[in-house]
């Protein structure tokens, strides 16, 4: 018999502390999120952008000049539907939390939490800021062909695009992958102490000290060299330096499914995920569902810049 303690909320507030130690993304952008249960896939909603402000220069005679908020709103469709499911056995259901949570729930929502940084990721095909340029061709061992990557320095470029377009200073964040990291990691400038960011995969992924005015971090998710160069051009990796606000993520829960009777929603700090738990009979098992519901949008491509190639 299955262990009762495995209950599908018991799982839910496990897999849900997971997803929010590992994300790297979903953590740096601005976040939506209202408890409100969503029917239907592809919704649309409209959230409130964040507001801006214009500093004056006060003049004691004239007084205070009162601004308005300039909020606005933007349209943004719930289309990200993801969804890991697995078959359990009876054996793994009797495990403790500790045990199934290493052996199977965490593979599953890292799976979740990737796939969410990877949607945020695409986000940079709207940026048509950029700085840097690609690599230049060196002859390697053998006669192939090697390239040269980033120099750290070109977020010195990128911290001088956001003050041109009036970015804030607070909230900048800096995201590579593993090639330009490599690369940065063995500059001095970044000889630095860790500085430790909120949850353990920011944690993990932080690169050290306020990189020239921004936070940096890795993530596998922007790949690196791949195929073959096109035009004299090595294929590199792309990178982004941006504003918090440059990105929206909105999540919200899904509703529980009718006629299911082992079911849970559980949210926590801006996400939700959702556990259903039921029986094959044709194969005479167990499956665990793990989904969520999601939406990405960019707010402002002024306030990000793609970072790739050798200093220009």
């Amino acid at each position: 018999m299955a262990n009762t303690f495995l209950t599908p909320s018991i799982i839910a507030r496990q897999a849900l502390a997971n997803l929010y130690e590992t994300t790297v993304m979903s953590q740096l952008v601005h976040r939506d999120y209202e408890q409100e249960f969503v029917n239907r896939i592809g919704d649309t909603i409209t959230i409130r952008k964040p507001a801006t402000f214009e500093a004056k220069q006060f003049n004691r005679t004239l007084g205070i000049e009162i601004q308005n908020a300039t909020e606005g709103s933007i349209p943004i469709t719930l289309d990200k539907f993801v969804d890991v499911s697995f078959a359990v056995t009876s054996e793994e259901l009797t495990l403790d939390i500790i045990d199934f949570n290493a052996q199977l729930l965490a593979p599953a929502v890292e799976a979740i939490a990737q796939k969410i940084d990877r949607d945020i990721l695409t986000l940079r095909s709207d940026i048509v800021q950029r700085v840097g340029k690609a690599g230049t061709t060196v002859t390697g061992v053998t006669g192939t062909n090697e390239w040269e990557w980033d120099n750290p320095r070109v977020a010195i470029d990128a911290r001088r695009v956001l003050n041109q377009r009036n970015v804030p200073p607070t909230d900048r964040n800096i995201v590579v992958g593993p090639e330009i990291e490599a690369q940065w990691l063995g500059d001095p400038l970044f000889h630095q102490a860790d500085t430790r960011g909120d949850t353990e995969g920011l944690r993990e992924a932080n690169l050290g000290r306020r990189i020239f005015g921004h936070d940096g971090y890795q993530t596998q998710n922007i790949k690196g060299p791949s195929g073959t160069p096109t035009a004299g051009q090595p294929n590199t990796e792309i990178g982004v330096a941006f504003h918090k606000t440059a990105f929206a993520l909105v999540t919200r829960p899904l509703v529980l499914p009718q006629g299911a009777a082992n079911a849970h929603v559980e949210s926590y700090k801006g996400f939700a995920l959702r556990v259903v738990m039921g029986y094959d009979q044709t194969k005479k098992q167990d499956v665990v569902s793990i989904d969520t519901l999601y939406g990405v949008k960019t707010l402002d491509p002024n306030r990000a810049v793609l970072i790739h190639g050798v200093a220009a």
